[in-house]
C-alpha cells in the first residue's frame, strides 16, 4: 500500500485526482470503478472541473439500492448522474438493476459486465466498521455481486436523506470483496477522524473478515488517500 497524507479532504482530493490525470494522459484508464457517498464528491468536482474527456471511457459503480428507480433522486444513478454523468459523461456507465427484485438475475448480469469490462481504477470509500461497497464485517474475501440486507446503522444514516423513514432502502446489490480486489489499481480515500480507526485497522492490523478494508492489504497496487485526521492512528 502506498499512502498518502494531506492536511484537508479537498487537499488529499486533488491528489487523487492527480492520479487519475496521469492514468489519462498515459491512456492507461478506459475502465473506472465508481463509488457514492459524500467522500468521493470533492474528487468528481475536481474532475468535473478539469478538461479531462471520459467520452471513451466506460464507468462501473459499486452498488445500488434495491427498489429504486434510476431516475429518484436518491438512487446512485441519479448520484452519479448529478456529481459527475451530467458534467462528463462516459461512453457508457454501468449499475447493478435496482429495479430487479431477482438477485439471482441482477448478480450474474453485472458479474458478466465486469467480467466484460476489468476495471483499470477503482475508487473506494470505507465505512467506520471498516466496510467497502455495501460489504461488512463477516463478508467472505471471495465475494462477487451479491444483494445485501443494509445494517441498522447504514438505515439509520441514511434516513436523513428521505421524508419517511420507511422508504429507506433495506437492501442493496454491491460488488463483492473478489470484484473490488480484480481492479488493476485502487484508490482509497478517507476523511475524518471518524475513520481513522477504520483506516488503522485497514493498513496496519491483520487481514480479517472482521474488517473488509483490510484485504486491499493483499492487492498489488492500492494507493490510500487521507487527510490529517482520517489518517491520525497510523
Amino acid at each position: 500500500m502506498k499512502i498518502i497524507t494531506a492536511k484537508t479532504a479537498t487537499e488529499a482530493s486533488a491528489r487523487a485526482f492527480d492520479i487519475v490525470n496521469e492514468l489519462m494522459r498515459r491512456d492507461q484508464l478506459q475502465v473506472m470503478g465508481l463509488a457514492t457517498g459524500s467522500t468521493p464528491l470533492d474528487l468528481y468536482k475536481q474532475i468535473c472541473e478539469s478538461n479531462l474527456d471520459f467520452s471513451r471511457c466506460t464507468s462501473v459503480n459499486l452498488d445500488e439500492y434495491v427498489g429504486l428507480k434510476p431516475t429518484d433522486p436518491q438512487s446512485y444513478h441519479y448520484f452519479m448522474q448529478e456529481h459527475l454523468f451530467n458534467a462528463k459523461p462516459f461512453k457508457e456507465s454501468f449499475f447493478p438493476d435496482g429495479t430487479n427484485p431477482d438477485a439471482g438475475e441482477v448478480t450474474r448480469k453485472y458479474d458478466r459486465i465486469l467480467a466484460q469490462h476489468p476495471i483499470d481504477l477503482q475508487i473506494l470509500g470505507i465505512g467506520r466498521n471498516g466496510h467497502i461497497g455495501f460489504n461488512e464485517p463477516g463478508t467472505l474475501f471471495d465475494s462477487h455481486t451479491h444483494r445485501v440486507a443494509l445494517t441498522a446503522s447504514t438505515i439509520n444514516a441514511n434516513a436523513r436523506f428521505f421524508e419517511n423513514p420507511d422508504e429507506v432502502p433495506r437492501y442493496a446489490y454491491t460488488m463483492g470483496i473478489a470484484s473490488i480486489m480484480a481492479a488493476k489499481r485502487i484508490i482509497l480515500l478517507a476523511f475524518g477522524d471518524a475513520k481513522a480507526e477504520a483506516i488503522r485497522q485497514t493498513v496496519n492490523g491483520p487481514v480479517t473478515l472482521e474488517v473488509p478494508g483490510s484485504v486491499l492489504q493483499r492487492h498489488p497496487d492500492v494507493t490510500v488517500v487521507l487527510d490529517e485526521a482520517a489518517a491520525g492512528r497510523l
